[in-house]
């Protein structure tokens, strides 16, 4: 099954999380993607990791892969898409959904022409609004951690019209101080996507993690 921009957007508005999946050797793949799954994650990002030769190629297998194998219960995305090459490569290979980590007005563009939803990061006041005035569905604040709930809250003031997502110091622990500060959802790396169980193969430990997102998301969603 593949989504529709509408559709995959819905899902992504309801689940609020993210999982980034960097760096994972596709024969690792399965297992942390079931792991994901098993803990109620349902949307993945698969990042280009742009430092790898032959970056774009692997990451379009392993997309193509999890959208074959699990796209009746994910949503597939890229992330890090730096370039149009790079987005039209994700689009092929079945993903509905682009995250990069700038404001690209071309790379958001081209992801709404071809009917994906777009997240591009921004960091500023005017990289947030370039990126919503040139059709992001979702601004990306990144990095969050760094900025701090002070930040998000102060540029929540004048921009609350456009929808941000938080990336970068997301634990189950702050979840709900993100939430509280108005962002509406969250890209989580190697907080959930657990690199030291990657490595051993250890998913129940990444399903462990994945659960503790989920049901803190579940416990702030059942308190509003």
């Amino acid at each position: 099954m593949k989504y529709g921009h509408d559709e995959t957007l819905s899902v992504i508005r309801k689940k609020r999380l993210v999982a980034i999946l960097r760096g994972v050797p596709m024969e690792k793949l399965d297992g942390v993607v079931s792991a994901l799954v098993n803990g109620g994650v349902c949307v993945l990002e698969f990042t280009f990791d742009h430092d790898r030769p032959g970056y774009l190629q692997e990451n379009a297998a392993k997309i193509r892969h999890a959208v074959e194998r699990y796209g009746d219960q994910v949503i597939v995305g890229c992330g890090t898409a730096l370039t149009v090459q790079e987005v039209e490569a994700a689009h092929e290979a079945g993903a509905t959904l682009v995250i990069s980590p700038d404001v690209n007005v071309g790379v958001i563009q081209r992801t709404r022409e071809l009917g994906m939803v777009s997240m591009p990061g921004a960091l500023t006041p005017t990289e947030i609004v370039t990126a919503w005035n040139a059709g992001a569905d979702i601004v990306k604040l990144f990095p969050a951690g760094e900025l701090g709930l002070g930040y998000l809250k102060a540029i929540r003031g004048p921009l609350c019209h456009i929808p941000v997502s938080a990336v970068g110091g997301v634990k189950p622990e702050n979840v709900k101080d993100f939430l509280d500060a108005g962002v509406c959802g969250f890209g989580v790396g190697g907080q959930l996507v657990l690199g030291s169980a990657v490595k051993r193969g250890e998913y129940a430990a990444i399903e462990a993690r994945a659960r503790e997102f989920t049901q803190a998301i579940a416990q702030w969603e059942a308190a509003r």
